[in-house]
């Protein structure tokens, strides 16, 4: 049995409580939820990209794009993503940005299935993405 090895990409502080980042196992990698916080400051509260949709799901998806890179894959190998949005109204936006955001990524790979949800989180968040990935 391979062992489990905790990713967290130096853009990241150290989770908040007693959880990874991202999780690699064999050929396995999970994407911990992530928000749109702007890369860390050592010292510094975590902060928000920007009180807009767009600018919190771009640095998602960086942030995400983190954490698949410090595991060895790219958005080719993401089998499954969810999407948590806080507002219903946000959704044909996000599939813009979404769809926009990948046509730039030139996947050559099919893309991921992906599960769209809505939920709160805290004051300010607009959005959450956690991936799975199979690497190989």
């Amino acid at each position: 049995m391979s062992d489990k090895t905790a990713l967290t990409p130096s853009t990241h502080t150290a989770p908040p409580a007693k959880f990874s980042h991202g999780v690699k196992k064999g050929n396995i990698l999970q994407v911990a939820g992530q928000v749109g916080f702007l890369p860390a400051v050592e010292g510094q509260a975590p902060t928000p990209a920007g009180p807009t949709l767009r600018e919190q799901t771009l640095q998602t998806f960086a942030n995400v794009k983190a954490i698949l890179e410090e595991g060895g894959a790219t958005w080719d190998d993401v089998m499954m993503m969810r999407v948590y949005l806080t507002d219903t109204g946000h959704f044909a936006e996000l599939n813009e940005i979404y769809n926009a955001y990948f046509e730039e990524q030139g996947l050559t790979a099919p893309a991921a299935a992906r599960t769209t949800v809505y939920v709160g989180l805290p004051k300010g968040l607009l959005i959450e993405i956690d991936a799975l990935a199979v690497l190989g």
